[in-house]
């Protein structure tokens, strides 16, 4: 994989990833670059500067630990919601409705739901949100 910067006719920098120098090459002849920011057709490369590190070796830690500020906060969600709310799996939706008919006591949940199953919730008014994290059963 190599990462390129670059830029369109209208002067919008971004980068993209290329399987190889070559399938870049090939996807410019074919006419198949456009800029990810208006779409323009004339892409071309921008001057790249090598990514040197201070450190010749970055810091080890574990793959399973966040790296980024942004991971770590994901981390910090997904601690929260999981210790202060039940896993109802699948039955989320089912639970949820429940709740909110007052069929089944009030707490805090989270599980998974089909797209259509929580479109329904939401239209007939039951508070939900989606999360932005997958069950850990389902996590590499």
């Amino acid at each position: 994989m190599i990462r390129y910067d670059l830029t369109c006719k209208n002067g919008h920098a971004f980068d993209s990833w290329f399987a190889s120098a070559g399938a870049y090459d090939a996807l410019e002849r074919a006419g198949q670059l456009s800029c990810a920011v208006c779409g323009a057709a004339e892409v071309r490369k921008a001057l790249m500067s090598p990514s040197v590190s201070e450190n010749a070796k970055p810091p080890a830690r574990k793959l399973s630990e966040p790296g980024t500020p942004l991971e770590k906060a994901m981390a910090e969600l997904r601690r929260k919601v999981e210790a202060n709310s039940d896993y109802v799996g699948d039955a989320f939706a089912k639970e949820a409705r429940a709740m909110h008919e007052g069929k089944a006591p009030e707490r805090a949940i989270h599980g998974e739901a089909r797209p259509e199953e929580a479109r329904r919730l939401i239209e007939d008014g039951v508070p939900v949100t989606p999360l932005p994290f997958g069950p850990k059963r389902r996590a590499n």
